[in-house]
């Protein structure tokens, strides 16, 4: 059977400076210097079928947060022709403040999470500060109703949703992280959400610090590797280093670059 080449489009909608050392459990090197972070939304797209990867955050939470907010990331989606209200359904990576906003904005949509990310969500390890400060209570409440409401999608572990587009169990970071494998012209990508926030976490094998299995994230890394068709298929969830790395969508503009087309690595 021959698979659909899907496009594939990494949007930002926020960012924030950081320090290198903010962004590894034990930093690789002595050297601190700055290491902003980028947030993104994903688009995949076969002809008409839209599937958006995450929801982003609302500029309340940017503010809340001190995070700069660039683009409401559902409006945002019209950049490259698509309405908002034509999102029939989102893979949800995990259910962090950055990942699961917004949802109220997609009121027709399908969720697609892992059931052990709901679990977690709603679990005892909310009760621990480090755990829960990166999630949103409203967002999750908002995925909870969608259960109740019949739009909930659960998987348990490795799953496909459609020819040539497939759910990673990662977990790691949380309990239900899932990474996301498509395939394009360009052989198969995996989005990578917050299994590696960096290119240098994974490329390092240095962690983030908010993690709740380090075994299970670092094993994660090897996860990525073998469903990518290369290390340069692998797209980190946070890395500013995406936009620089990939074509525009935009003539002189990055925030939207096309992960179907052509990498350039590093120089």
């Amino acid at each position: 059977m021959t698979l659909p080449t899907y496009e594939v489009y990494a949007l930002r909608y926020a960012t924030v400076a950081r320090q290198r050392t903010q962004n590894f459990i034990t930093p690789p090197d002595p050297h601190d210097g700055p290491m902003p972070m980028d947030y993104f939304v994903w688009i995949i797209r076969d002809g008409q079928r839209v599937w958006l990867v995450d929801t982003g955050f609302n500029k309340a939470a940017a503010d809340a947060r001190g995070r700069e907010f660039l683009r409401c990331p559902i409006d945002a989606l019209e950049t490259v022709g698509i309405k908002p209200e034509d999102i029939r359904d989102v893979i949800v990576t995990h259910l962090h403040y950055d990942h699961a906003g917004n949802i109220r904005k997609l009121p027709h949509a399908r969720l697609h999470l892992q059931e052990s990310e709901l679990q977690y969500a709603c679990g005892c390890n909310m009760r621990f500060d480090m755990l829960r400060h990166a999630y949103a209570v409203e967002d999750v409440i908002d995925v909870v109703r969608g259960v109740y409401d019949k739009r909930v999608s659960f998987y348990q572990g490795h799953d496909e949703l459609a020819p040539g587009l497939q759910l990673l169990h990662i977990g790691g970071h949380t309990q239900g992280l899932q990474a996301v494998r498509v395939h394009t012209a360009r052989g198969w990508i995996v989005l990578a959400s917050d299994a590696s926030h960096y290119y240098d976490n994974m490329g390092l094998d240095a962690p983030f610090p908010i993690v709740l299995n380090v075994a299970d994230m670092l094993a994660g890394y090897e996860t990525l590797l073998k469903f990518a068709e290369s290390p340069d298929h692998i797209v980190p969830g946070h890395d500013p280093l995406v936009r620089s790395r990939y074509p525009a969508v935009v003539t002189g503009s990055t925030e939207i670059v096309a992960l179907h087309q052509d990498f350039r690595p590093a120089t």
